[in-house]
Parts: C-alpha cells; structure tokens; sequence
C-alpha cells in the first residue's frame, strides 16, 4: 500500500518560512516524479511545485521564486521550502507521486494544514 504523510505546516505571519515535509513508502520512491499541491477552502486543489526523478523542478507562477522543491531518495522524502509566505498560500499542501503526463496516481494522504495570517 502507498502511504504518503505530509508535515511540517502550521500559523505563520506574512513573510514567514515554512518547510514542509512528505515522506513517502510503498513505492519506488527514486523513480518517481513527485508533486506538491494545495487545496484552499472553495477551491479546487492546484499544483504549486514538482520535481522529476533526475531533479527537474517546476513551480507555479504564483510561488516562484518563493517555493523550492527538493527531495532525498535515502529518506524517501520531499520538500518544500516556503519563504515569503502570504495570505493567498493558506491551503492545505498534499503531495504526490506524477505520471509522465503529470497526473497524479496515489491516494491523497491527509495533508498538512498551512495558514498565513496575521
């Protein structure tokens, strides 16, 4: 069974930093693009970042230059970087392994919740 457990969010303040974390087991981890997503309340769930098996990243326009996405295939983990943070991020962040079509293919895990707000 795929498992992925998301961490790592919480309330910061505009500006602030947050690194989330998405460790991952049941697949083969290190062949596997892998996507980070949110889902804001009314919304539908977006693609903010993702990173390919060899380290090709790519982000949504509204988070460049504010997101990294990085991984470590010994842990079975990825990551993302948060700086800058502003109200509009407020979601809750999932992630997911991508197909090479970019579809994402396992269950959703439960997510971890980000609020940015004063």
């Amino acid at each position: 069974q795929v498992q992925l457990v998301e961490s790592g969010g919480g309330l910061v303040q505009p500006g602030g930093s947050l690194r989330l974390s998405c460790a991952a087991s049941g697949i083969f981890f290190s062949i596997n693009a892998m996507g980070w997503y949110r889902q804001a309340p009314g919304k539908q769930r977006e693609l903010v970042a993702a990173i390919t098996s060899v380290g090709t990243t790519n982000y949504a326009d509204s988070v460049k230059g504010r997101f990294t996405i990085s991984r470590d295939n010994a842990k079975n983990t990825v990551y993302l970087q948060m700086n800058s943070l502003k109200p509009e991020d407020t979601a809750v962040y999932y992630c997911n392994p991508r197909r090479v079509d970019g579809s994402s293919w396992s269950r959703w895990g439960q997510g971890t919740q980000v609020t940015v707000s004063s």
